[in-house]
């Protein structure tokens, strides 16, 4: 039980590298997941063809920040 509570050094301070909460990467895959959803609200006026809502979905709110957050490394 002694080795568990070791473990759990909560009096540790956080790491100096993170500066905010939330890294950037997920800043930028939050954006394109919001633009990826009005973007399918937005082919929902001029298509009824759901594989072109779906198509739009997940190149611009998976494809496209899986991109940029890689090319960002």
């Amino acid at each position: 039980m002694c080795d568990a509570a070791e473990r759990l050094n909560v009096s540790e301070q956080p790491s100096t590298n993170s500066k905010s909460l939330v890294s950037t990467e997920t800043k930028i895959t939050a954006v394109f997941v919001i633009l990826g959803l009005v973007s399918v609200y937005g082919t929902t006026a001029v298509t009824d063809k759901q594989w072109v809502h779906f198509a739009v979905l997940i190149g611009v709110g998976v494809i496209a920040p899986t991109f940029i957050n890689e090319w960002r490394d």
